[in-house]
């Protein structure tokens, strides 16, 4: 089976259950600064797991693209990857766990789809939990802690799953989100395929890890709410989540060993494995999948460039790592913009954003690699240098990071190969004195954020859309497009094209604009409208590809119209005043302001 074909009879058999197709989100999240990147399928639809009526109804399906920087050291193995497709289906308050579980139960097994043998499938289901202790099942202190998931259970069980092959699991395995501090969560129950492979050992069981049970899916059963007090309260409405990871599945299905033998990595593998001077099959990984990544970033909605912070970081890594992999085997770097074509070429359809981007894909691809080559070599020499005394200071870390370009994973890696050990606190110390959230940047998340959906984080959202008017209308409606926004509880940041620095002049103008149109006590609404209504009248925002069918339009009075998921003030009264603290580049063409809202006086 092909990633297209899976991705197909996915889509239609949901679409045949009242689903709406929907498109991928971007890889970097709107205004939400608890993850730098969009890890799973269920993140950018916080919003309406939360309540929000969403666009296309209550029953959704959809494959999100996805990056997960906490896999980026297991790549290069038989199964981790940095970007991946999540195929899910989403219940918004409509069908809960007996329609979940009847249909992905008949979706495995039914041969019109993939036709697994009901006797290999294994489940997994919430043990539940005390209040206080963590035991299962039972109060303390007059509190009742979240119940063991027996109607899950009973559910399979109805389907033929003999009990033996129903499992009850704790937390960490069968309790999923909330994403950052709060937010939507809830139990899951997951799907395990046995592969046949021999146990691992008296206890081999699904989620033991040895790769005799396969797991195929994941349903979660979002009811609650955890508060930033640690409770957790029932949500205004239950919905499904569930996931489906494209390459993992399509690989099982085809017996593969390696994801890497699938059909959309198979023109990547063969290019690399050609052009090389040597075989490692490890490096080979690597190469493909970081130049795969690197790709859907520079080409992504709101595209990240290489740079020492935030996904910037992350992208640079990315290339970097891959520049010194392709180094190791011999694959010359020329072919690095063929390579990217190909990664194009196999995901244009569902992506068109690839197409349009392809030109800031190889340049920038180019660029990065050209950079990094200049200091490569005397990088090298200045690592081999620092580990005369045995290990690498946090200071020389610091070093071949600010002088050569070495992320500092990639000198843990270095140093990792000649099994010498990194100071990194030192390194971290200087470098949190030289680049503002640079520690946090390389973690790969934040603190807070608009997953809150708290009352200032809800201002500073609607502000977010305000400035971005103002902002057109002092330096020009066609020059200025937003980049990417990071809101907290604290202050807005905010991303937009411009060739040039702000003046003082036009950075009062626009506080101006906004503080004035604020007082006006402006209501805010959304309307629900098609895509081409939303352009004719003018509604700023990305405007997704050919799933999404309609889109929700805010309105702030009669001053700005924008696509946006919310949430939103009802009201501007009572925002306070907006007062721009820094205007600062970002990334070549792209500034950066950021901002605060202060109490109206």
């Amino acid at each position: 089976m092909t990633s297209k074909q899976l991705k197909h009879l996915y889509f239609k058999f949901f679409q045949d259950r009242g689903h709406k197709l929907i498109p991928s989100a971007s890889l970097v999240p709107e205004n939400d600064p608890t993850v730098l990147f969009t890890p799973a399928g269920m993140h950018p639809l916080t919003p309406f797991l939360m309540g929000e009526k969403h666009p296309q109804g209550t029953r959704l399906v959809d494959a999100q693209k996805c990056i997960r920087t906490s896999d980026i050291d297991d790549v290069g193995d038989a199964s981790h990857l940095t970007f991946f497709e999540m195929l899910g289906n989403w219940s918004l308050g409509d069908y809960f766990k007996k329609e979940s579980i009847a249909w992905s139960y008949e979706f495995l097994t039914d041969k019109k789809y993939l036709g697994f043998d009901p006797s290999k499938l294994w489940v997994t289901v919430f043990a539940g939990e005390d209040a206080v202790s963590g035991q299962p099942g039972r109060q303390a202190g007059g509190r009742q802690g979240i119940p063991r998931d027996e109607e899950s259970a009973g559910i399979w069980k109805s389907l033929g799953i003999p009990v033996e092959r129903v499992l009850y699991f704790p937390r960490k395995d069968n309790f999923w989100g909330p994403v950052g501090e709060t937010g939507p969560c809830g139990p899951d129950t997951e799907i395990f395929v046995d592969t046949g492979k021999d146990p691992c050992g008296p206890n081999c069981g699904p989620g033991c890890g040895c790769g005799k049970y396969f797991e195929v899916w994941n349903n979660v059963f979002m009811e609650f709410e955890r508060t930033k007090d640690g409770r957790y309260i029932p949500l205004k409405q239950k919905n499904v989540d569930t996931g489906m990871g494209v390459e993992r599945t399509v690989a099982m299905l085809d017996g593969a060993k390696t994801v890497y033998e699938i059909d959309t990595f198979q023109p990547l593998v063969k290019m690399v494995r050609e052009r090389s001077a040597q075989f490692n099959e490890k490096s080979m990984h690597i190469i493909v999948d970081h130049v795969r990544a690197a790709v859907f970033l520079l080409a992504d909605e709101r595209g990240v460039k290489p740079s020492n912070v935030d996904q910037g970081y992350v992208l640079r890594r990315l290339i970097r790592r891959m520049i010194r992999h392709a180094k190791m085997i011999g694959f010359d770097l020329d072919n690095l913009p063929e390579l990217a074509k190909i990664v194009i070429r196999e995901y244009h359809v569902d992506y068109p954003e690839l197409v349009r981007n392809v030109r800031v894909v190889e340049e920038e691809l180019i660029k990065e690699k050209d950079k990094f080559l200049k200091t490569l070599e005397q990088g090298i020499k200045a690592f081999e240098k620092s580990t005369r005394s045995g290990s690498i200071s946090g200071k020389d870390a610091f070093v071949l990071f600010s002088s050569y370009g070495f992320p500092l994973e990639m000198v843990q890696e270095l140093a990792a190969e000649k099994k010498i050990s990194v100071d990194v606190g030192g390194f971290q110390r200087l470098f949190e004195e030289h680049q503002e959230k640079s520690r946090t940047a390389a973690a790969g998340k934040f603190k807070g954020g608009l997953a809150d959906h708290g009352e200032m984080t809800t201002k500073y959202h609607t502000a977010n859309h305000m400035m971005l008017e103002a902002l057109k209308r002092v330096l020009g409606r066609d020059v200025v497009n937003q980049k990417g926004s990071n809101i907290t509880a604290e202050r807005l940041r905010f991303d937009f094209t411009y060739p040039g620095k702000m003046t003082a002049e036009q950075i009062r103008q626009v506080e101006d604009i906004v503080n004035g149109e604020i007082k006006k006590n402006h209501p805010v609404h959304f309307e629900e409208m098609s895509v081409a209504a939303a352009k004719q009248i003018g509604a700023t925002g990305v405007f997704e590809h050919k799933y999404s069918d309609t889109v929700k339009v805010y309105f702030v009075g009669d001053y700005s119209t924008e696509i946006c998921g919310g949430p939103h003030v009802q009201n501007t009264k009572g925002m306070g005043l907006l007062k721009i603290v820094k205007e600062e580049a970002s990334s070549a063409g792209v500034r950066r302001i950021k901002a605060v809202l202060t109490p109206d006086k």
